[in-house]
This record gives structure tokens, C-alpha cells and sequence, in this order.
């Protein structure tokens, strides 16, 4: 590796500096993006073809220091495996064609089949070559719990009605879901390992929305079961975890036991709270607002350098955001946060 900074911070070894990646990073934002998929026609003809997925995802790591680079994808892949018929509605986001709400439903329900993803893992071994070491490469998955909503409500959801309906009413059907999707989400990530992914992070992004005991059962549960599952080393170097709840700073603790070895943290938390309450188990990464990045280069400035004076010195800390970079975002703000990041914090992560 040329720069594996990266994965020596998810580890909690001492680095040069701090490193930044953007969840998100390869997207609309880029104008480099936009024209790429133009030219692949819609979104998911972009995130099947592996050449194409490979292209945005350089892309921004030739407009900035990033120090890693993660798989263009998409978190619905696995129920698009599962036969539910993922497409993209215009201005509306992700849809299914077919839910999962019924015991017919559920029974019905495979486990994912990895041969409908071998674009993604495809994909993971283009751009595992093109990268040639420069940085590490990320793969990821949704939690299962995230990727039910999503199964059972038949796309986004603002209150998660049918979901949380089926939770409290039929939790027998849920947890059979949850356990069809945490296989499909363990041997997906094992294959993006296989295919070269040097670390995999798992998007709880609709955990926050569950009560205490219904995150408990429901979400971090089935998390750590994934966690148990996934390969640990790889080409001789251990695959460090990432799992990021969106909302989840009330289960820091909790979460920092579910066997990984980092922890994403959205903007609601502070790091330097964050860290005292994790101590030495495993890193973090974040946590700076993405609506921050609308502000002036000196105000980004600011606010990261108060991110990295509040996390403090030692080994532990990924600078990100607390969630996906705006389509809306300057990318020239974006070049600020990571020279900031990159010159305040060198020399101070080794002490």
C-alpha cells in the first residue's frame, strides 16, 4: 500500500496525519459524475456495469487527497438479488416492484443469490487493480435491518409504518426476514473481500428510528451476527469492520461491542463525548454536518479543526461526514475540508 493510513486508523495504530474519506464521495456533486452516468444512461445501468463503477469511482480521488476510496454501489442490491425488482422512480428515489409483508412473502423470500452480484464483486476487482495500492479500497452493505424497511415498506419512508407495523404486530415475520437478510448481507461482504475490498462498512441507516428495545432486538442484533460472519484477514492484513448507525449515538457503548473495529458517528454526537464513552475499543469516524460544506472554505476550516481538536491526539479517528455528501455541494468545498483536515492534524495523530 502507498498510503494505508486509512486502515492503520480503523486499527487504531498511529498515522501520519488523519485520514478523510466522504461517504458518498462518487456522486452528483462531481459534474465528472453526472456526465459518466449520462453516459450509462440511468443509474443502475452506471452501478451494474464494473467498468462504469470503476470510472466514478476514481473520479474523486483525482480531485482530492482522499485516502480511500469506496465501491460505488448501492445498498438495495441485495434485495434486487432477492428477486424484488429494484428501479429508480424519477424524483422519488429507490422502489420495489414486489414487497415482503405477508407470511406468503416472507416464506417466498430467498436468501440473496450471489451470482445475481457478481457485477458488484466484478466491480470491487476493476477498481481493486486501477487503484494499484494508491489507496484502500471500501466495500459496504446496508444492515438488514435497513435493507427490511426498505423490502417491507416498498421504497423510502418517512414514517416507517408498515415496518415498525409489522414489528410490533408480527415480529415472528420480521425477524425472518432480518435473518435471510444478515446471511445475503455476511456473504456479500465475504465476496467483496474475496474480490479485493481491504475493508467493508455496514449503513444502519434507519436504526435511529427505533425505540431502545426495538434497535436492541431488531437492528444490533442482526448486525452482530453479520459482524461474526465476516472475514476477518485477508491477503495477510486484518479487514477492519466499520458499522454506522444513523441516530445511533443513544447505543455507542452497545455498538462498540457488536465485533468491529470502528464506529461511524452522524453529527448529532460529540467525538471527544464519543470517545470517553467507547474509550479504547475501537476507533471512530466522522462526524462533521455535510450542510456544513455550503459554508466558506474558512468556516469548513473551523468547523473541522474543531471536529479534530474535540476527538484530540492519538490514533482512532477517520475524518468523514456525518452522512453523504449533498448533490448540491461545492466541490471546491469539498478540496478545502480535505486539505484542512490533512494540515491540521498532521504530526498530531502519532502523539
Amino acid at each position: 500500500m502507498k498510503n494505508d493510513n486509512f486502515l492503520r486508523a480503523l486499527l487504531r495504530q498511529p498515522t501520519e496525519y488523519t485520514p478523510i474519506w466522504i461517504m458518498r464521495q462518487a456522486g452528483r456533486y462531481l459534474p465528472e459524475y453526472n456526465a459518466t452516468r449520462k453516459k450509462a444512461g440511468s443509474f443502475l445501468a452506471l452501478a451494474k456495469n464494473p467498468a462504469f463503477a470503476c470510472e466514478v469511482t476514481l473520479q474523486p480521488l483525482e480531485r482530492f487527497a482522499l485516502d480511500a476510496a469506496i465501491l460505488f454501489s448501492d445498498i438495495l442490491t441485495i434485495p434486487d438479488a432477492m428477486g424484488l425488482g429494484l428501479y429508480f422512480a424519477e424524483g422519488e428515489g429507490p422502489k420495489f416492484e414486489r414487497t415482503v409483508r405477508t407470511e406468503e412473502d416472507v416464506l417466498r423470500l430467498p436468501v440473496a443469490d450471489m451470482d445475481e452480484l457478481k457485477y458488484v464483486f466484478d466491480a470491487v476487482s476493476v477498481i481493486r487493480k486501477s487503484l494499484d495500492g494508491r489507496v484502500p479500497l471500501i466495500g459496504f452493505s446496508g444492515s438488514p435491518f435497513t435493507l427490511a424497511c426498505y423490502m417491507v415498506e416498498g421504497g423510502g419512508s418517512d414514517d416507517f409504518r408498515l415496518v415498525k407495523s409489522m414489528l410490533y404486530s408480527r415480529p415472528d415475520l420480521l425477524h425472518a426476514i432480518l435473518e435471510k437478510n444478515a446471511q445475503s448481507v455476511t456473504a456479500y461482504l465475504n465476496a467483496q473481500i474475496a474480490a479485493g475490498a481491504q475493508a467493508v462498512m455496514v449503513f444502519d441507516t434507519w436504526g435511529g428510528a427505533l425505540s431502545d428495545a426495538a434497535y436492541r432486538e431488531f437492528s444490533l442484533a442482526y448486525a452482530k451476527k453479520v459482524f461474526a460472519g465476516v472475514t476477518r484477514t485477508a491477503e495477510g492484513r486484518t479487514v477492519p469492520r466499520i458499522f454506522f448507525t444513523k441516530g445511533g449515538g443513544l447505543w455507542l457503548e452497545s455498538m462498540a461491542e457488536a465485533g468491529v473495529d470502528a464506529l461511524g458517528l452522524d453529527w448529532t454526537i460529540d467525538i471527544g463525548e464519543a470517545r470517553r464513552r467507547v474509550g479504547h475499543q475501537v476507533a471512530l469516524q466522522g462526524n462533521m454536518d455535510p450542510n456544513a460544506l455550503f459554508a466558506p472554505p474558512e468556516a469548513i476550516e473551523r468547523e473541522a479543526k474543531r471536529i479534530l481538536e474535540s476527538f484530540g491526539t492519538g490514533p482512532g479517528h477517520v475524518f468523514n461526514l456525518g452522512h453523504g455528501v449533498s448533490q448540491f455541494t461545492p466541490p471546491d468545498h469539498v478540496h478545502a475540508l480535505v486539505e484542512a483536515v490533512h494540515r491540521h492534524s498532521l504530526g498530531a495523530s502519532k502523539a
